[in-house]
C-alpha cells in the first residue's frame, strides 16, 4: 500500500504545452540574483525566529489570562509581563517586513515550469498557502488589533491563539519539507554544501548564481540593507510604547506610555462601561464577601492603612507604563473578612457586562503586599476612566485583569 501510494504521489505529470509558458513562467523572467535560495534561507531564519517569540509570548499571555488550574503565573518580578506581552508585540511588527522580504525572494518559484513535476509536488505547493494564509492573518489581524479596530465578526484573542498554533505547525513542517534547500541556502556559496543534492544541471545552475550574486555584491548588500533598515525602522518607531526613551521618535506606536489621563493611557472609559452613574453615587460600598462580611464605602476604605507601590499597567496591545499607586492591600481585607490572606478570589466591576468585568486573582498575587486596591494614582483620587472609586492593581498582570470600578471581592 505504500510503495503504490509513492508511485502514485511521485508519478511524473505530464507537461502543459510550451506555448503557455508566457508572461512570467518563460524562462529568465526573474533575472535578478537576489531572488535565490541563499537570500530565502536567510531571511527565512530570521522570520521563523520572529514567528517563534511571538509564538511562545503569545502562549504565555493566554495561560496567564484564561490557563488552566494546574498553571501558575507569578507576582515577581514586576516587570515580567511587561516583557514578554513587549517583545510579543515588538516581534509581531517587525515580522511584517520580514515576511514582505520572505515572499519577494521566493515569489519567482510560483511561476516555476512547470507547475507542479508531481502528485507530491502539487500537494506541496499547496500547503505552502496555509503557510502563507496563517502568517498573513496573524500579523494583519494583529496589528488590527493594537489599533483597536475590529471590522471582523470573530473574537481576536481566540482566532489568534488558535491560528498562531497552526501557523508555528505549518512553520515547522516547511522547514522539514525544505531543509535540504534550507541546508544549501545556509551553506557558502558555491561549496559543495551548496550544491549537494542538486541534479548536475541544477548544480551548475546553482554556481553560476552564486558568481553572478558575488558579481553583484553591491545589489546583495543592499538588499540585505534595505531589508534591515525596514525590519529596525518599524521597531523603533513603535518600541517606545514599551521602552519610555523611545517614546519621542516612536511616530508610529498607538500608544505612548505618558500620554493619557493622569499620565496613563486609557483603553475603556467610564462612559464606553456605562457606569458613570454607579461609580459616583454617594450610596458607593464595597463587598467583600467572607465569613465576616464587609460593606465599605469610600471613606472607610481610605481610613484603612494606607501603602503606596509603583506597578506597570501593561496592555496585551503592546504597551506598557508605570504608574505610582496609593490604596488599601487587598490581603489585609481578605484577613479582616476572615479569609486567607492567599485565598483564590474572584474581583467584580460594576460593569454589567463585556468580557473583562471580573478576574480571578491567585494566591501569588492576594498574598503579595504589592496588591492594592488603589484610590489614588499618583497624588491625584483616581479619576473615573482609571477605575474610580477602586480598582486593583497587582504585579505581573496583564492590564485587562487589573479590574476597575470594583465593587465585589468574593472567594473563587
Amino acid at each position: 500500500m505504500t510503495s503504490r501510494l509513492d508511485r502514485l504521489l511521485g508519478a511524473r505529470l505530464p507537461d502543459p504545452p510550451d506555448r503557455l509558458r508566457r508572461g512570467p513562467f518563460r524562462a529568465g523572467a526573474f533575472p535578478s540574483p537576489l531572488h535565490s535560495e541563499r537570500r530565502a534561507a536567510r531571511t527565512g531564519v530570521w522570520l521563523g525566529l520572529a514567528f517563534l517569540v511571538c509564538f511562545l509570548t503569545g502562549v504565555v499571555s493566554d495561560l496567564v489570562q484564561s490557563g488552566p488550574g494546574w498553571f501558575t503565573w507569578p507576582s515577581s518580578p514586576v516587570w515580567l509581563y511587561r516583557v514578554t506581552q513587549g517583545l510579543h508585540v515588538a516581534t509581531g511588527l517587525a515580522a511584517i517586513p520580514l515576511l514582505l522580504v520572505k515572499l519577494w525572494t521566493v515569489y519567482p518559484l510560483l511561476f516555476e515550469w512547470p507547475p507542479a513535476r508531481s502528485p507530491a509536488r502539487l500537494v506541496s505547493r499547496l500547503s505552502v498557502l496555509v503557510l502563507v494564509g496563517t502568517a498573513a492573518m496573524q500579523l494583519v489581524t494583529g496589528l488590527i488589533n493594537i489599533a483597536q479596530w475590529y471590522p471582523f465578526g470573530f473574537f481576536f484573542p481566540t482566532a489568534h491563539y488558535w491560528t498562531g498554533w497552526i501557523a508555528i505547525g505549518a512553520v515547522a513542517v516547511h522547514v522539514g519539507a525544505k531543509a535540504p534547500e534550507i541546508r544549501r541556502g545556509l551553506a557558502r556559496r558555491g561549496s559543495p554544501a551548496a550544491t549537494a543534492g542538486l541534479a548536475p544541471g541544477r548544480a551548475e545552475e546553482a554556481r553560476a548564481a552564486a558568481t553572478a550574486e558575488e558579481e553583484g555584491a553591491i545589489d546583495r548588500r543592499a538588499f540585505v540593507l534595505a531589508s534591515g533598515l525596514g525590519v529596525a525602522a518599524v521597531t523603533v518607531t513603535t518600541l517606545g510604547q514599551t521602552v519610555a526613551p523611545l517614546a519621542p521618535v516612536s511616530v508610529l506606536a498607538p500608544r505612548l506610555p505618558d500620554a493619557g489621563t493622569q499620565g496613563l493611557p486609557v483603553n475603556q472609559t467610564a462612559a464606553a462601561a456605562g457606569v458613570e452613574e454607579t461609580a459616583t453615587d454617594a450610596g458607593y460600598r464595597l463587598v467583600v464577601d467572607g465569613p465576616r462580611r464587609l460593606e465599605l464605602s469610600l471613606a472607610e476604605l481610605r481610613r484603612r492603612p494606607q501603602h503606596t507601590e509603583t506597578l506597570p499597567i501593561t496592555c496585551v496591545e503592546g504597551w506598557s507604563a508605570n504608574g505610582r499607586w496609593t490604596g488599601v492591600r487587598l490581603a489585609d481585607l481578605l484577613e479582616e473578612a476572615g479569609l486567607p490572606r492567599d485565598a483564590r478570589v474572584v474581583v467584580e466591576s460594576l460593569q454589567t457586562g463585556g468580557l473583562y468585568r471580573t478576574s480571578v486573582v491567585a494566591p501569588p498575587h492576594t498574598a503579595d503586599p504589592r496588591t492594592l486596591l488603589a484610590l489614588r494614582l499618583g497624588d491625584e483620587p483616581l479619576a473615573l476612566d482609571h477605575g474610580y472609586p477602586v480598582r486593583l492593581i497587582a504585579p505581573n498582570r496583564p492590564g485587562v485583569m487589573q479590574t476597575k470600578w470594583l465593587s465585589l471581592v468574593r472567594p473563587a
